[in-house]
């Protein structure tokens, strides 16, 4: 059983503007959270899910060492909401 996945038109926007193999990368997790659920998909071990202290309620998971994509889980298990896709600073 899969999650539903929502995304913003910001989002678009960042994934549009990033390298095309950082917006495959970030389609790819969407298809697998719809597919299998996001609590499967956070065990994966590529993906870095994790929480973000200084954002209260939201998750990122690393598209590259330099990508994140964000995210907020609603409703526990049954919806996310994508909120961005960003490089990250180191």
């Amino acid at each position: 059983m899969g999650t539903t996945v929502s995304y913003c038109r910001l989002l678009e926007k960042q994934l549009k503007k990033c390298p095309p193999y950082i917006r495959d990368k970030a389609l790819i997790w969407i298809k697998t959270v719809e597919l299998y659920s996001l609590r499967e998909v956070k065990i994966c071990p590529g993906y870095h899910d994790e929480p973000l202290g200084q954002r209260q309620g939201q998750r990122s998971v690393r598209l590259s060492r330099g990508y994140r994509l964000i995210y907020t889980e609603l409703e526990k298990e049954i919806h996310i909401k994508l909120m961005e896709a960003n490089k990250h600073a180191y």
